[in-house]
């Protein structure tokens, strides 16, 4: 019996090892397009791991060997009409990627074939992103006559810098997974993302989840602050470390020549 056992997904797919949980978007006919339902779907996966101590990291990879998600889905986008129904969409695929960044546990995109638009824009709400040769990555949105909605021109300019990220999104360009993996995009590149993923996922079960949590948590308020504040909110949060059982076991095990075992408290 797992988390997800009594949950029902028409376009999702969860798989959970123990602490691991692999969440894969299953739409391969459409190259994972994410349509309304799916957007739905993610926020719901979301709420769960959130509020469940259960998972404590998750890896998000697309179905299918085409695609990891190779965006929005055009069908829906080409029935929108005017900027009310246009701007109520964007908020809805923020709300859902704003979920993703803010989960208090690390996320891993393991990223295999087109990842554009609105799944480059998942990939980025991840922490950490792999990617196999087979990757393409871009915001192509402008080709559309659009620009990327669902968090793209903010997330990507604080990554790889305004300059490269403006380049990508005024051409609609796709970067190669070498050229990503150049420009700071993508953190690892291998020939199976997904396993890949798996291997840094165990790395990141073995460390101190509640400071995982609070260092995702400063830099994600630091990036929208001063350096100064962003000081004064590490220092803070740092304090609230060395307060658990944690960072005890943690001390301890080092000063004992063993290997910690952490409890979340």
């Amino acid at each position: 019996m797992t988390l997800f056992d009594e949950y029902e997904f028409r376009n999702l797919q969860i798989d959970q090892h123990g602490a691991l949980a692999v969440l894969t978007v299953h739409r391969p006919n459409a190259l994972n397009a994410l349509d309304g339902e799916t957007l739905s779907e993610l926020a719901q996966v979301t709420d769960i791991v959130a509020e469940n101590a259960e998972i404590a990291v998750l890896i998000v990879t697309g179905g299918g060997e085409r695609a990891f998600v190779a965006g929005a889905d055009i069908s829906e986008l080409a029935q929108l009409e005017g900027v009310f129904a246009g701007r109520e969409l964007s908020l809805a695929g923020q709300d859902v990627m704003h979920a993703v960044a803010t989960l208090p546990i690390p996320t891993i995109a393991a990223i295999h074939g087109f990842a554009l638009g609105g799944g480059l824009e998942l990939a980025l709400a991840c922490d950490v992103r792999v990617a196999s040769p087979s990757a393409m990555l871009g915001l192509p949105e402008v080709t559309l006559g659009l620009l990327p909605g669902f968090g793209g021109t903010q997330r990507l300019p604080r990554l790889i810098g305004a300059g490269r990220a403006l380049d990508l999104m005024l051409t609609g360009r796709q970067l190669t997974a070498q050229e990503a993996l150049d420009m700071g995009l993508v953190n690892y590149l291998a020939d199976n993302a997904l396993e890949k993923a798996r291997e840094v996922a165990e790395v990141m079960l073995k460390n101190a989840p509640i400071a995982q949590s609070l260092i995702k948590e400063a830099v994600r308020r630091g990036l929208d602050t001063t350096l100064e504040l962003g000081l004064e909110i590490e220092a803070d949060l740092f304090g609230m470390t060395v307060a658990t059982e944690d960072f005890k076991e943690g001390t301890q095990a080092f000063l004992n020549k063993r290997r910690a075992s952490f409890k979340g408290e």
